[in-house]
């Protein structure tokens, strides 16, 4: 019996030589294909690119085989691509559908497969449930076998985040920046624009290694150590970030402090809406900060709160009009450029955001905590036996739940997971304290999330919550 391939928030992950095998990356393939072909015009041709993980670059002519064997004609990275770069080619060239072989920010022994729709982004969940039919029916389809031409999908891609972000503000801002591709996909990319227009910087993990050495290509604590060493020993004005496929961002400040994606949206929703003033509304994942909630509010902009993962956010920018969207993990977007997450553009329009206010990355950060009031946040990921998890899931869900730790209850929200409200203090108009469980769509864990009005309480929080999952307290 064929092993069962589960699909996530974006796409299907295993380890590798366990579940992530070529047989596998062809059944998936095949379902893509056998979509492709029933619910796309399939004469437009898929996209198929690769990242910097082992077996990576084999696993896509392994989909490109299977694909152009369905007789869809396969457009073949020529080298090591950012997740966004196969979006971009996908939307600019019209094409049927992109392939991606990736498994984002996982650690180094995993692997995957995201599928990206015609529109250029995430799989919509209603294009991800009919691949998900075609998996089960074991599609494999044959026609008259098409060709797979290798091309360069970077190029076209850089001219275009380049067009997006003003290069000669940023080169004329002349603040010092450090970069770090974390072994990822996205290596050489930044540092190539910022020679270009004639910023400073210094990058860091740019060469190819699949260990991904000491890390896992996330851009959060710890794996950021070194970023933020960087910039601390280089006297940087900030350190920029992306993960192992380039679609998501991460950032650290001029002391050395490290900005989560919470704060990096923020920063970004408050600049385009006081100084580009685009019109659009804002998209947020269950999990992220409410503090983009009052910067919306403050310029009249409605903001839908969706499940997590970005497919969700993709599926509102095409119903609505949606200035920008995101999500926890550090993926943000633009319906102006694509209904996609990239860590790469993020980048661009941070330093982009730097040289326009004349200020460093952490005196942005400071200013929002003024205005719009103190938010911290944190996250455990809890990696414990099927039994305790899903016993904690269930303790969560019920009505009698009415503390964690030594505060109050107030309310719960059952969206995508479980979030409590918490009568913790506010420190007067600073971030209403919630915790939330989430059982992860793509590894074997338990992610526990907070966010308060203070740092200390954002751990006593977390800590209460762990207490909860592991002794039942």
């Amino acid at each position: 019996m064929p092993q069962e391939i589960k699909f996530g928030t974006d796409g299907w992950r295993g380890i590798i030589a366990d579940d992530f095998t070529f047989d596998n990356v062809r059944r998936v393939a095949g379902a893509i294909a056998s979509y492709v072909l029933k619910y796309e015009d399939a004469s437009r041709g898929v996209f198929v690119g690769y990242d910097t993980r082992f077996a990576s670059q084999s696993a896509a002519n392994v989909a490109a085989e299977v694909i152009a064997a369905a007789g869809i004609s396969v457009k073949l990275a020529n080298d090591y691509t950012p997740t966004p770069a196969i979006s971009y080619a996908v939307k600019n060239n019209n094409a049927a559908g992109g392939v991606m072989i990736t498994s984002s920010h996982n650690p180094w022994n995993w692997n995957g497969v995201k599928f990206k729709g015609k529109f250029g982004g995430s799989a919509t969940p209603a294009i991800m449930k009919k691949i998900e039919e075609e998996m089960r029916a074991n599609a494999m389809p044959q026609g008259t076998k098409a060709g797979a031409e290798e091309i360069d999908l970077k190029t076209p891609y850089v001219g275009a985040i380049s067009r997006f972000a003003d290069l000669e503000l940023i080169g004329k801002a002349k603040f010092k920046l450090a970069i770090d591709s974390m072994y990822g996909s996205g290596r050489g990319i930044l540092a190539g624009i910022f020679h270009e227009c004639g910023v400073q910087h210094i990058a860091i993990r740019q060469e190819l290694n699949p260990l991904f050495p000491g890390i896992n290509p996330e851009p959060i604590e710890p794996h950021i150590a070194l970023l933020q060493q960087t910039v601390m020993n280089e006297n940087c004005d900030a350190g920029l970030a992306t993960d192992g496929d380039a679609d998501r961002i991460g950032a650290v400040a001029e002391d050395g402090s490290f900005v989560d994606s919470h704060k990096i949206f923020c920063v970004l929703l408050n600049w385009l809406l006081e100084r580009k003033k685009w019109p659009g509304d804002v998209v947020r994942a269950f999990n992220t900060t409410r503090m983009l909630d009052r910067i919306a509010a403050r310029h009249g902009r409605k903001l839908y709160e969706t499940p997590i993962g970005f497919k969700y956010t993709a599926d509102l920018m095409m119903e609505h009009d949606i200035l920008i969207g995101g999500e926890e993990s550090g993926g943000i977007g633009y319906s102006r450029f694509l209904p996609e997450r990239d860590g790469l553009l993020n980048c661009l329009l941070l330093a982009n955001v730097m040289a326009e206010e004349g200020k460093p990355l952490g005196e942005l950060v400071a200013n929002l905590q003024r205005e719009f009031g103190p938010h911290y946040y944190g996250r455990r990921d809890l990696h414990i036996a099927e039994d305790i998890k899903q016993n904690a899931i269930r303790r969560a869900q019920a009505d009698d739940t009415q503390t964690m730790g030594r505060y109050r209850v107030v309310r719960k929200e059952n969206l995508d997971g479980i979030k409590f409200f918490l009568d913790a203090p506010t420190n007067e108009n600073g971030a209403e304290a919630w915790i939330l469980f989430r059982a992860s769509g793509t590894e074997p864990l338990l992610r526990v999330y907070s966010e308060a009005a203070s740092p200390a309480l954002v751990s006593e929080i977390l800590s209460s919550a762990e207490s909860f999952v592991q002794n039942g307290v």
